[in-house]
């Protein structure tokens, strides 16, 4: 398994199971604070910075694969998200 904003699309065009994992700007901001014990409104103008350049870059651009399935972890717990990854993984794969 490979993370990163360019892995369905640049490094592993190929791969037969694409996750474009996502959550809710707040949501981000708040998980980043906590994990660098930092301020959340400055995690979120960051991110929302670099999601902006990102999306606008002229090499890989931040955007899912057109083939990729796309899972919201807003609201959703390490365990929940990585069970649903799995599921996915199971499903594509006829496990």
């Amino acid at each position: 398994m490979l993370d990163g904003r360019d892995i369905g699309t640049v490094i592993c065009p190929d791969a037969a199971v694409k996750l474009y994992v996502v959550a809710s700007d707040e949501v981000r901001a708040a998980r980043r604070a906590a994990e660098l014990g930092a301020d959340p409104a400055e995690m979120l103008a960051q991110l929302r910075e670099r999601d902006l350049r990102d999306s606008q870059r002229a090499a890989a651009p931040l955007r899912p694969a057109e083939d990729a399935v796309v899972l919201d972890t807003s609201a959703l717990s390490i365990q929940d998200a990585v069970a649903r990854a799995v599921a996915e993984v199971l499903r594509v794969r006829g496990g």
